[in-house]
């Protein structure tokens, strides 16, 4: 028997919530096989090969998540232009994002999953779409508002495909938050905010008290908190996060091992552990998962602790 997904955003609200969010999408595509080098990175794979996408959902769901992050994280309509790619069919692409995570939840439903499944709809900051590693410093050299021209109409899309949630992550900079807040207003989705941070602040320096203020305010924002960071720095992030927006807190770092971009590989140890996983949780946080280098496994041992 399954059970129906109640509305996200509720069952964040309850003080109780404990959910346990997927990992990274890319290295599980990785581990199947997939070459994911190049600027489209994941959302390549829309285009040439959706059902890989597919199964990559479901081995999260399967794995305990009880919420995925689509493959919209790199999709832009100006990605997809380099490669040719149309509006109108980038459009449909973006759409194609949630409605593969959608069948990979009736798989895992099929499959014997009988909890609540939900799907968020990854956007990624302005950086991803340059693909030159300028997510990790923000400061792009933009206004606030073209980078709320650039990220409206990929939202629109998105949200016009019925998420449950629209998963605004790996964040840099305040004043692209400040855009995004404005470019969600009016799209009838719920949305949650996470920065990638650095100590107690931002990658481009801000600090976190004023990062997470901005979030305070915002109806359109229920879940506040943090990604792509090394596992670490979460607690005082979630921390401020709960205090600052007194909004329910997501927080998914990354395994904690280091990219060299000159070797084009990881290095140093992973420090990511579930068992962190109930000190974030004490910390704030309502929805717990991981980010890069953090697979099902992983994930399974997070939902494993969270479920007790």
């Amino acid at each position: 028997m399954t059970t129906a997904a109640p509305p996200l955003a509720d069952v964040l609200a309850s003080p109780a919530a404990a959910l346990v969010l997927d990992g990274g999408l890319s290295n599980q595509l990785e581990a199947a096989g997939y070459d994911l080098g190049d600027d489209l990175w994941s959302a390549r794979l829309l285009a040439e090969e959706p059902e890989a996408l597919v199964a990559a959902h479901r081995a999260y769901y399967e794995a305990g998540a009880d919420v995925v992050t689509t493959a919209g994280y790199q999709a832009t309509f100006e990605g997809f232009a380099r490669r040719g790619i149309g509006h109108d069919r980038a459009a449909r692409l973006l759409a194609l994002s949630v409605d593969l995570a959608r069948e990979a939840a009736r798989q895992a439903r099929g499959a014997g999953v009988a909890r609540p499944l939900w799907v968020a709809a990854s956007a990624g900051p302005y950086g991803a779409m340059l693909a030159d590693g300028s997510e990790y410093r923000g400061r792009y050299g933009l206004g606030v508002a073209a980078l709320e021209a650039f990220h409206r109409p990929r939202l629109e899309a998105m949200a016009a495909a019925g998420p449950d949630i629209l998963a605004l992550e790996t964040v840099p900079d305040a004043d692209e938050a400040r855009a995004l807040l404005r470019a969600v207003r009016g799209l009838g989705v719920p949305a949650w905010l996470s920065y990638t941070v650095s100590g107690e602040r931002t990658r481009a320096g801000q600090p976190l008290e004023e990062a997470f203020g901005l979030l305070a305010d915002a109806d359109e924002i229920v879940a506040a908190g943090v990604n792509c960071c090394a596992p670490g720095d979460a607690p005082r992030a979630v921390e401020v996060a709960a205090r600052v927006t007194g909004k329910p807190v997501v927080v998914y770092p990354n395994s904690g091992e280091a990219w060299d971009a000159a070797a084009g590989g990881w290095y140093g140890p992973c420090t990511f552990s579930a068992d962190r996983a109930e000190e974030w949780r004490a910390a704030g946080a309502r929805l717990i998962g991981g980010c890069c280098r953090v697979g099902p496994d992983a994930i399974a041992a997070v939902a494993e602790r969270l479920r007790g």
